[in-house]
């Protein structure tokens, strides 16, 4: 079993067009916590494979995607205020 890292990535596209095709490829790769939020528990070669697909996705003139690592002790300590999104399908990993 390879170990996942947790990730949450969170994006701002400019053109509907680029945003939908973003929105596609992390409805693959993890959960939408929000709307232009998801959680996704990647493989490093995963990730990096992702990282590149999405760069070819976006004009980084006008886009951009914030990918932001979260340890394995951060995970226990994410706070929610207000409904919690259900992740009842979301694989859940241990780094």
């Amino acid at each position: 079993m390879s170990t996942l890292y947790l990730v949450v990535i969170s994006y701002d596209i400019a053109h509907p067009k680029r945003l939908n095709r973003v929105a596609k490829v992390l409805e693959a790769a993890g959960v939408r916590v929000q709307k232009s939020v998801f959680e996704c528990g990647l493989s490093p070669d995963a990730l990096i494979a992702l990282r590149l697909r999405l760069r070819r996705l976006i004009n980084p003139q006008e886009d951009h995607i914030l990918i932001t690592p979260v340890c394995g002790r951060c995970r226990y300590h994410i706070q929610w205020q207000g409904k919690i999104p259900d992740a009842s399908n979301a694989p859940y990993w241990i780094v």
